[in-house]
């Protein structure tokens, strides 16, 4: 099989685009002219130039391969030009996607994320069939990756397109070269520098068990199904414990409230955007949200699937090695 893999040079597409080589698949791998190969260095890999907002340079990208591996997306929490992260998350997929299916591709995985689904006001883990609308969506990321979803959908729908959907919970561990912003509370953890903690909790997963639920998914998934790839369920200070734990720091004690953070994140952002310098250190949208308890279930995807995560600490391991080995933590 020959498959593009969108996003190879980032973190989660790395690790799908590594499995695929191991698989013994022929992959191409879509990059830009500014795009840092760090990841695909040591792999079989057939780099082609192309952008998600350039459909031209997508048909040359993806002619003459059988899958499409649709990972790219623009992960940010704190968005300057907020048009930029509908472009390529919304028109970005759409035109990744109708490139293929003009190509012939025989298969698509689109990988969405849990931001896109509901929550349970109980805590409880939710699941593919939890209700929620675009209401529900706060900030620029989760609502272009929701409005991105029902672009699939709806080609699905008018072009009988052979997509299955994946999403993503938190995922951890190497080549997080951004770092993306779970990668960087990771490493400030780590190094000592998250002195507090809110009260809140995700789902977070090893990259590498992610990415073999890509693969899973593109060859057992039913098209046009959504299926979570998630791991652990854990609260904020339950993670920092653990981090804690491998690094032989001591754990944050002081609980911060969540009203005393945002006028915080306000003046974070307000002064990024007027010097131009970097990005904040804690945004608005995160910090609302982190109101909510953000448990899922990945039950669908081990009985269709045959999907498993291993424990949560190999992932925290693995990342801090990592940015250990690769001099982050001395940055």
């Amino acid at each position: 099989m020959k498959a593009l893999v969108t996003g190879a040079t980032g973190f989660v597409g790395s690790a799908v685009a590594k499995k695929l080589c191991e698989a013994g698949h022929e992959v191409k791998a879509l990059v830009r002219p500014s795009s840092v190969l760090k990841n695909l260095e040591k792999m079989d890999i057939e780099p082609v130039t192309g952008d998600l907002t350039d459909p031209a340079s997508l048909s040359k990208a993806v002619k003459g391969c059988d899958a499409l591996f649709h990972v790219a997306a623009d992960y940010r929490l704190w968005v300057p030009i907020p048009e930029e992260i509908y472009m390529a998350n919304v028109q970005g997929t759409e035109n990744i996607i109708l490139a293929a299916l003009d190509a012939g591709v025989e298969r698509i995985c689109y990988t969405s994320s849990v931001a896109t689904l509901g929550l349970n006001t109980d805590g409880t883990p939710a699941d593919e069939e939890t209700p929620v609308t675009q209401d529900d969506m706060i900030g620029h990321y989760k609502r272009s990756k929701f409005l991105a979803e029902e672009r699939v959908r709806k080609i699905i729908s008018e072009h009988q397109a052979p997509i299955v959907i994946v999403n993503p919970s938190t995922p951890v561990g190497p080549r997080d070269i951004r770092p993306t912003p779970t990668g960087r509370m990771v490493l400030d953890a780590a190094m000592g520098k998250m002195p507090a903690y809110v009260d809140t909790g995700l789902n977070f997963a090893h990259v590498d068990d992610v990415a073999q639920g890509h693969i899973l998914a593109f060859e057992k998934g039913k098209t046009g199904k959504r299926y979570i790839l998630g791991g652990t369920n854990l609260t904020l200070k339950e993670l920092l414990g653990m981090i804690a734990e491998i690094t032989d720091r001591r754990p944050p004690l002081v609980k911060l409230p969540h009203n005393l953070i945002i006028p915080i994140a306000w003046t974070a952002e307000t002064w990024c955007r007027l010097t131009g310098k970097g990005e904040p250190l804690a945004t608005v949208e995160g910090v609302k949200l982190a109101r909510k308890l953000m448990f899922f279930s990945s039950e669908r995807a081990r009985e269709e699937l045959g999907y498993s995560s291993r424990p949560v600490e190999d992932a925290l391991r693995d990342a801090i090695e990592w940015f250990r080995q690769n001099d982050y933590m001395n940055a």
